[in-house]
């Protein structure tokens, strides 16, 4: 009795660490979708993906993209072996969420104006990913978790 609030801070850590693989997964489907049309699409008699500045947003966004997904399988790990995760899930989830909204953002941008054509798809991923940034707890809130539990500062909200 009196313990339900702490039983109800157990659950936020695997929902925090699924929001995060959900994250990287919406990232990869637009990365990989602005990577095969920049490859197609072809202006001035080459692909645009010969670009830098096409090729090294996407690049950048994939680097992002691998480093959240390691966050997000540690933290997983952690908390299938009983063990404290909550640096690891808060970690994962910002690290995520940044990840899969610059993936899609960087693949609206390569695709241009079709962005925001439902034809390809990529709006509604660059729709669903701005979620993540505010949903089940906004990247503040994680920053303001690892600032006290993990750095030591005093609370700030």
């Amino acid at each position: 009795v009196g313990e339900g609030f702490y039983h109800l801070l157990d659950s936020l850590n695997p929902e925090r660490i699924v929001v995060g693989i959900e994250a990287v997964g919406i990232g990869r489907a637009a990365l990989e979708r602005a990577v095969q049309y920049a490859k197609e699409r072809i202006v001035f008699d080459r692909p645009i993906g010969k670009n830098q500045a096409i090729a090294h947003p996407l690049a950048h966004a994939g680097a992002q993209l691998d480093a959240a997904e390691v966050m997000c399988l540690k933290a997983a790990w952690l908390f299938d072996h009983g063990r404290p995760c909550g640096r690891e899930a808060n970690t994962a989830k910002l690290l995520a969420a940044e990840a899969g909204f610059n993936a899609c953002d960087a693949a609206l941008q390569t695709f241009g104006g079709f962005g925001y054509a439902k034809e390809f798809y990529v709006e509604r991923l660059w729709r669903e990913i701005r979620l993540y940034k505010i949903a089940p707890v906004s990247q503040q809130m994680a920053l303001n978790y690892l600032a006290e539990h993990v750095l030591g500062l005093p609370r700030s909200y």
